[in-house]
């Protein structure tokens, strides 16, 4: 191996090209091979999962789940804890072995196949015949398991496979990603989808199969996990709507309100709706902070629970000065997470699959709420808000405009569009992040004229989420309409295809223009969702993912024209944009 590690699942990868000796997220080498390990073993779970039910042997939903929360733990900026990944990477062996004993039970010597031409596992077992004993497992140090995962590494396989086959099978692992993080969360609201969990066991296996070996099975398999990545999407939407209800336009504050003060980030609002029920009569405030800003809009959240104060704070790259400066505990509850720094690492706690070594982590058990008195306890002794401003000079920011509020004012847009008062809509939002060239979302949003809406959703928003945009001419509608966390960005799709109809045409025929900004495998799963409904003319930046290689970059512009934004020009982009390109 050429270096200390190889990583270019995400946007902020350095140079562009991939991270050699430590993540810009942070990521240890160690962590980074232990990470390629637990793939590993998740393929050959996958393949042993895949087996089992093609031969009508019931697959446990403790293989779905871990195969959800190990994959979701992948993801970028999620969770940074050696030890965890051990456990991980023991229970996907400890399922492995479970599958094949039913299999044996039930009388099948089926096995899933392992076939011996595949080059990128050239230096252990196929995954579905290698497995490490618990016993093994039990003694090995993380030590043992970083060398383990050195053969099974990025930075090994880019030397051995065709550039770009393996940019093609990252761009599935990296959607498989984003889909776990969407199955996950779903699961914790008690919602699965049958046809999701099987899906990821059956994802993973063709990366083991000979079929991964051809071009155009290979694209035919990016195509499937935009497919399922819609349902996805869809299953998360029916789990907040389910249990919280619907989002409604609401005013957040954004300043500070005097009071003892607790604040979680990330995106669960299970976890939200847990820790305000706790919070409830003990005189602390609970604030949110980056994507948990949408939690604001929802009925069972919002009526209920008053000392749900307001959000602090911008996007996730802004926590180390922004963590440090809030007066009480945080929490934060998913992924973005950045290394937390001294001056708030003694109160800051971790929950579900996001962790940091050394940071306090707060366990759950499945159906159960989880136990905050910690944190509630290092709230109360913590001093909170000492001050606030006059209520005159206290500002606010709306958010709420999930698909329902959109589609009960449908009939305006679409009449606005009929009347000439609406010529364009644009799509502006997604991940955030802190290079420079990511002002460009921004200056695109301030640009676009008065006849014109804008909708947004992820941490993207917070570049303008507070500038004030006004409302459209001869409407009583916004022009801003924040529609929520990266993880509602099925509100956008199903936005888009009701005024499609309404308007009698498709997606691609509609004043409507994406222009996403993206940072991790979220992203990809809803860029691969939306180059599978046949989305044309999306924008993506500020830079094109690394482990694109050019030809498999052309592949997808010859069929979507997926175009990369002009981030020394936003104007130019408006102007683009608006003439339909």
């Amino acid at each position: 191996m050429d270096n200390k590690m190889f990583c270019y699942q995400c946007e902020q990868t350095s140079k562009g090209t991939g991270c050699t000796t430590v993540g810009v997220c942070g990521k240890t080498p160690e962590t980074a091979v232990l990470q390629d390990l637990l793939t590993y073993s998740l393929k050959g779970l996958g393949c042993w999962a895949a087996c089992a039910a093609e031969q009508g042997c019931e697959v446990p939903q403790a293989v779905y789940t871990l195969l959800n929360a190990a994959t979701f733990a992948t993801l970028t900026n999620v969770n940074f804890d050696d030890k965890r990944f051990k456990e991980y990477i023991c229970e996907a062996h400890a399922l492995r072995e479970e599958l094949e004993k039913r299999l044996r039970d039930k009388g099948s010597e089926a096995s899933p196949p392992t076939p011996a031409n595949l080059p990128w596992f050239d230096l252990l077992a196929h995954p579905a015949a290698w497995k490490l004993s618990q016993g093994y497992l039990a003694t090995a140090s993380v030590d043992q398991l970083t060398q383990l995962g050195k053969m099974t590494s990025l930075e090994h396989r880019r030397h051995i496979m065709d550039p770009t086959l393996m940019g093609l099978h990252e761009m599935i692992t990296y959607g498989l990603r984003g889909l776990a993080a969407y199955s996950h969360h779903a699961e914790v609201l008690g919602h699965h989808d049958p046809e999701v969990d099987r899906f990821m066991a059956r994802c993973y296996a063709f990366l083991c199969s000979e079929a991964a070996l051809d071009l155009g099975a290979t694209l035919a398999m990016v195509d499937e996990v935009g497919a399922v990545g819609v349902k996805g999407m869809r299953l998360l939407d029916q789990g907040h709507t389910t249990k919280f209800g619907h989002p409604e336009p609401t005013q957040v504050r954004i300043t500070p309100k005097r009071g003892k003060a607790i604040l979680i980030s990330g995106h669960d609002l299970q976890d939200t709706a847990d820790l305000l029920a706790q919070t409830e009569g003990t005189g602390v405030n609970v604030w949110t902070h980056g994507e948990l800003l949408p939690a604001h809009g929802y009925p069972a959240l919002k009526k209920r629970y008053p000392h749900l104060a307001g959000n602090y704070g911008g996007a996730w790259y802004r926590q180390q000065r922004e963590f440090a400066e809030f007066p009480g505990p945080v929490l934060m509850t998913t992924n973005c997470i950045s290394e937390p720094r001294s001056s708030y690492a003694d109160r800051m706690f971790t929950t579900g699959e996001v962790g940091w070594a050394g940071v306090t982590h707060i366990e759950g058990k499945p159906g159960q709420a989880k136990d905050f008195s910690s944190l509630i306890k290092m709230a109360q002794e913590l001093p909170g808000f000492e001050y606030e401003p006059p209520e005159s000079e206290a500002k606010f920011v709306t958010t709420g405009f999930a698909r329902n509020a959109v589609l009960g004012v449908a009939g305006e847009v679409v009449k606005a569009v009929q009347q000439g008062h609406l010529k364009h809509i644009f799509l502006i939002g997604g991940c955030d992040g802190a290079e420079p060239t990511r002002k460009y979302f921004g200056k695109v949003a301030d640009a676009t004229p008065q006849d014109t809406m804008v909708l947004t959703l992820g941490c993207g928003k917070f570049r303008f989420y507070d500038h004030e945009f006004g409302t459209l001419p001869g409407t009583p509608l916004p022009r801003l309409l924040d529609m929520g966390q990266c993880n509602d960005a099925y509100s956008a799709v199903v936005v888009a295809g009701a005024l499609a109809d309404a308007l009698g045409t498709d997606i691609n025929g509609l004043p409507l223009s994406l222009d996403l900004s993206w940072l991790e495998q979220k992203a990809v799963i809803i860029l691969l969702s939306l180059l599978h409904l046949g989305v044309r003319n999306i924008r993506i930046g500020p830079k094109l993912p690394a482990f694109l290689t050019p030809e498999a970059l052309q592949v997808i512009v010859d069929k979507w024209n997926l175009q990369l934004t002009d981030v020394k020009h936003p104007e130019q982009d408006v102007a683009a944009m608006l003439a339909g390109h």
